[in-house]
């Protein structure tokens, strides 16, 4: 959403208007009619309380600042008794899914277990308020529940970083960015976290200005307001706690090719080092050789997709770069200590391939490092 600032007609000086000279003084000196803006929030099951209250808050704090109730917000839930944030407590709720007004803007406050708390009520409800013509927004995982609904089909979004894996596999036709939030017409995505309080802070800067955005922003002791451009995740070197640029270079190659994996020397070339040196630069940094960080990072990645999607476990092991389901099932237990097909079915979840499959391979080396990750 584009937050508009009032028009020239607006904004002109009432008094050189015919209709304000022809009106008496009083009238003449009146300040301009209050903008206020309603926000739905809508909670779902086990939604994160902290990217919720990274929203509301700023609405209140923007009111107390200006000293007029520019913001007013209402709590809705499917059932209208409440809803339960992912940490167990449980937040009363103004009402169940009744109509709003086209003005209003709603926001979807998601957070775990997403797929299961999309209901149809939900998502039918979501779809009467896009017809007609609300701005709807998700925070944290909310956006799975836009897109799920179709609201996002063709427009820009985002969300959790740790969801990413999974909602780009079920929702191709959205255009997902790793920024911290997005504004795209009238539809909004925030990625969880505090990253609330900086789409909130845009758009109380588009309605009243910096300034109060800014105060806002004071009293909330959050020193930077991140755009739209910013990033969500730290940059590699702070997440793992070395400042070397070929290394980051390497990781981020590592990162962006988990479906086809290149090999050790292929990215020893890529930065232009030997094999030798890169299994140095690992050991010494790491603490663990290019092969093995490589399988953590797509042993990671199948994980967030067993977890977040309906892909079947062999589907799973394909999109992370294992040939075989045997393969991809060895090297997830050596990781996890169960088996992909277990650790689907412990989250009440089954996979459309049926029986697991059995792990070929022999006894494997105990001295060395990388045994528990063979080769595909």
């Amino acid at each position: 959403m584009t937050v508009r600032p009032p028009s020239a007609s607006q904004s002109r000086n009432p008094g050189n208007s015919l209709a304000s000279k022809a009106a008496p003084a009083s009238a003449r000196m009146a300040p301009p009619p209050l903008r206020q803006r309603h926000f739905v929030f809508l909670l779902l099951n086990q939604f994160t309380l902290l990217s919720f209250s990274a929203a509301i808050e700023p609405l209140r704090i923007a009111n107390r600042m200006s000293g007029q109730e520019l913001y007013r917000w209402t709590l809705m839930a499917e059932g209208g008794t409440g809803a339960s944030c992912s940490n167990g407590a449980r937040i009363a709720v103004d009402r169940g899914l009744e109509e709003i007004a086209r003005d209003d803007v709603v926001l979807v406050c998601g957070g775990l277990d997403v797929r299961s708390n999309t209901t149809p009520g939900v998502l039918n409800w979501l779809r009467r308020a896009s017809r007609r013509g609300s701005v709807i927004g998700g925070l944290c995982t909310g956006a799975h529940v836009l897109a799920k609904a179709g609201l996002l089909d063709g427009r820009r979004a985002t969300i959790h970083w740790e969801n990413r894996d999974g909602f780009l596999e079920e929702f191709a036709e959205v255009d997902l960015t790793k920024t911290v939030f997005t504004i795209d017409g009238n539809r909004l995505t925030a990625a969880g976290g505090t990253a609330s309080i900086d789409l909130i802070l845009t758009l109380v800067a588009d309605d009243h200005g910096k300034d109060l955005a800014n105060a806002v922003a004071d009293q909330l002791i959050y020193s930077t307001i991140r755009t739209d451009r910013d990033i969500q995740r730290l940059s590699i070197p702070t997440r793992i706690g070395v400042r070397h640029p070929r290394l980051a270079q390497v990781i981020a190659r590592m990162e962006a090719s988990i479906e086809e994996p290149l090999s050790p020397a292929e990215l020893a070339e890529e930065v232009g080092m030997s094999t030798r040196q890169l299994e140095r630069l690992f050991r010494r940094y790491l603490n663990r050789s290019p092969k093995r960080y490589y399988m953590e990072l797509r042993l990671a990645k199948a994980r967030n997709l067993l977890m977040q999607t309906d892909l079947s476990v062999i589907n799973v092991a394909l999109a992370c770069g294992f040939s075989s389901p045997s393969h991809f099932s060895k090297c997830y237990r050596a990781q996890y200590g169960t088996t992909p097909y277990r650790e689907r079915g412990s989250h009440g979840m089954d996979d459309e391939a049926g029986a697991e499959p059995g792990e070929d391979g022999g006894p494997e080396d105990p001295d060395d490092p990388d045994a528990m990750f063979p080769e595909d």
